[in-house]
């Protein structure tokens, strides 16, 4: 019974919004009104308890996705403040993998933004509840109305309104609460420690009433009981209201919608009951589900201690020397000194210390419990995406998935002292970050990082000096290209020779075809008059999927291909695993020769938010960077432009528009899709 009680009283939340929506001060507020921090850490001050690392002070923004607990009405809430930042969209993609709930942060000057709705759909694709949250109501501009159509609009969500804004930008200065049908205001004293529930001010009556109908109405649609005392006239209270709104949340079938400001200290207590009263705990979300790797068969597992261990790391940070992994624990219990099996790795480990982690401080831990998100110390082989489970009882949950840098650099450590250390370093670094990739350049002898973007790498190079103190030269960004063919073919590959006294002999034929953009590449097995016996196939994919790694043009990937083996030969005596495989590879690489290979480049979408003076300029730069633009939309006293631009003729783009609009536009950029390298470009 406790332990039921204990995880009804449990929520795993992430916070989640485009940059600068002011997720990491709603943060700082959730931890000084739970009082688990003494003091407000403003960002701007680069004292932002959950912006720990130097870069993320220096910069004012949210790198890396830091995790806490803290109590609100007898609850534990495990909060993970993610970036906001498209380059370090993978530390959103892993914390939404093992949380139960988010609260999406909008401003309600800026809208649904783009990296908004990219977070949001991350979201969705893991079915996570959320509730919506409209921050900086005090901002010039601010319209709150405008921001729950744009929900509707752009992110297809489905928001019910439970507060409405007492006054609007310099006059914000409460909520009306929807459901208890009173206006809150908080003590600008007190720092909104304080605040109090009044009668709504008559001036809002009416727009209080409007609001309320359209509430009811909502709510009317998820439930009968809400119908039924709703057209009998019956009075509707907090108490028949929130069951329903929870049950519409969990359902995803509703987003409630909350606004405030969290930099001026207002709306962040009613927030908090949200949290509790319609996020789901971890009893309230289906049971893990997974697979034995051995039999295949599909286990799961309750969300209770008796249940055997399993956990799924998320996350790998290194600090002090120590590297700790971030486990979110879906069932049973792990401790201090006992066994894991890493069923991805097929290993067991030892775990020799847990800690409940409050962004960069540690706190620790004799065990943990089924629905908590903590770092375990001692798991030397885990990565990100591990499952790590009892021994007794193994199981593989599913992965996450990973994205494809899109941006390289060459890199040179300055004295050759430095050549290992930065090895080790870009190591650690790698194990830290699924998106960031290195490897040597054979021919240069260049070290190549690839990331999501420069920011990322900025951000990569700036910790090599800081944290592992080692100097190195970077080159020039450099793109990442992928290669494909535009025309169908087919090709023959023979490998016929004599190796270590034994004769190896194979043949295949392929056919090659382009697919559609984006739609990957794909092996078919088409031969049927057994010229190739089935024995052998497996080696044939393999040699073709391991060519498709490295094109004809420039080494790059080949993407969008089909590939099927339709004809081949062997000899009685002499075919093996290693004349097919040989043979497959030598027919693709003939192949793609034939095909009419091209490159293709990463094109990027791009919205800058620039005042109306300064659209010409924003758009000739745009036009003479190659770029299509997509639309143009008005709001208020600004202008939207969205377009689509290659990678390669964005690079210090940052720097241009700050020229071209006096510092005064923004934009935010994400990759979109590969288009085929035009000449003239």
């Amino acid at each position: 019974m406790a332990e039921r009680k204990r995880l009804q009283r449990t929520r795993n939340i992430g916070i989640i919004a485009h940059i600068d929506a002011g997720k990491t001060t709603v943060t700082e507020r959730i931890l000084y009104y739970t009082g688990k921090s003494h003091k407000m850490g403003e960002v701007h001050d680069g004292e932002a308890v959950m912006d720990w690392m130097e870069q993320e002070q220096e910069r004012g923004i949210t790198i890396t996705s830091a995790v806490t607990a803290c109590l609100w009405r007898d609850h534990e809430l495990h909060l993970i403040d993610t970036p906001g930042h498209v380059d370090f969209t993978i530390e959103v993609e892993r914390s939404l993998r093992v949380l139960d709930g988010a609260i999406g942060v909008f401003c309600a000057v800026g809208g649904v933004e783009p990296q908004s709705e990219t977070v949001w759909h991350q979201a969705d694709k893991y079915r996570i509840p959320k509730i919506a949250f409209v921050n900086k109501m005090d901002r010039l501009g601010a319209d709150f109305a405008g921001t729950v159509r744009q929900m509707r609009e752009k992110l297809g969500a489905r928001p019910v309104v439970l507060q409405l804004p007492l006054g609007i930008e310099t006059e914000f200065a409460g909520v009306i609460d929807l459901v208890r049908m009173e206006a809150v205001h908080w003590d600008d004293r007190t720092l909104g420690v304080l605040y109090e529930s009044s009668e709504i001010p008559s001036g809002y009556h009416d727009e209080a009433r409007a609001g309320r109908e359209r509430l009811l109405e909502a709510l009317a649609e998820f439930d009968d009981g809400i119908m039924e005392r709703y057209l009998s006239d019956l009075p509707l209270g907090p108490e028949h209201l929130l069951p329903v709104i929870r049950q519409a949340t969990l359902a995803l079938k509703a987003v409630p919608v909350l606004c405030g400001s969290a930099l001026r200290n207002k709306g962040i207590q009613r927030l908090l009951d949200a949290i509790v009263d319609f996020l789901p705990g971890p009893l309230d979300v289906p049971p893990v589900v997974g697979y034995h790797p051995k039999t295949g068969d599909e286990e799961t597992r309750k969300s209770s201690d008796s249940e055997p261990f399993a956990g799924l790391a998320f996350k790998i940070q290194m600090d002090q020397g120590r590297k700790l992994t971030y486990v979110r624990v879906y069932s049973g219990t792990v401790r201090t000194g006992s066994d894991v099996f890493n069923t991805n790795k097929g290993e067991t480990e030892k775990v020799g210390r847990i800690f409940q982690m409050h962004a960069n401080k540690r706190e620790r831990r004799s065990e943990a419990s089924a629905g908590e998100i903590v770092a375990l110390v001692g798991l030397k082989r885990t990565t990100t995406g591990d499952t790590v489970c009892d021994p007794e009882y193994p199981i593989l949950l599913e992965r996450m998935e990973f994205f494809e840098p899109v941006i390289s650099i060459a890199m040179e450590p300055r004295t050759r002292a430095d050549e290992e250390r930065t090895a080790q370093a870009l190591e650690k670094l790698a194990e830290e970050d699924p998106t960031f990739r290195h490897h040597q350049d054979p021919d240069t002898g260049q070290t190549i990082v690839s990331g999501m973007g420069e920011l990322h790498l900025e951000i990569l190079v700036d910790r090599l000096l800081r944290e592992y103190s080692v100097q190195v030269n970077v080159g020039k960004p450099q793109v990442v290209y992928r290669e494909t063919i535009t025309k169908a073919v087919e090709a023959e590959g023979m490998f016929d020779r004599e190796i270590a006294g034994a004769h190896h002999y194979g043949r295949v034929e392929l056919h090659l075809e382009p697919r559609a953009r984006g739609k990957g590449n794909v092996f078919r097995d088409l031969v049927r008059d057994g010229s190739i016996g089935p024995a052998f196939m497996p080696a044939v994919e393999q040699g073709v999927m391991e060519g498709l790694e490295s094109g004809v043009l420039a080494g790059y990937p080949v993407v969008d291909v089909e590939v099927a083996a339709i004809r081949g030969s062997f000899r009685e005596q002499s075919a093996s695993e290693l004349a097919f495989k040989v043979a497959a590879s030598t027919a693709l690489q003939e192949g793609l020769r034939q095909g009419e290979p091209q490159l293709l480049e990463p094109i990027m979408a791009v919205e800058v938010i620039v005042p109306e003076e300064f659209t010409g300029e924003v758009i000739n730069d745009l036009n003479m960077r190659k770029g299509k633009i997509e639309g143009i939309f008005t709001k208020r006293a600004v202008k939207i432009v969205r377009a689509t631009v290659p990678l390669s003729h964005m690079f210090g783009y940052s720097t241009a528009l700050r020229s071209a609009s006096q510092g005064r536009a923004t934009f935010t950029m994400q990759f979109s899709h590969y288009d085929s390298l035009l000449e003239k470009r």
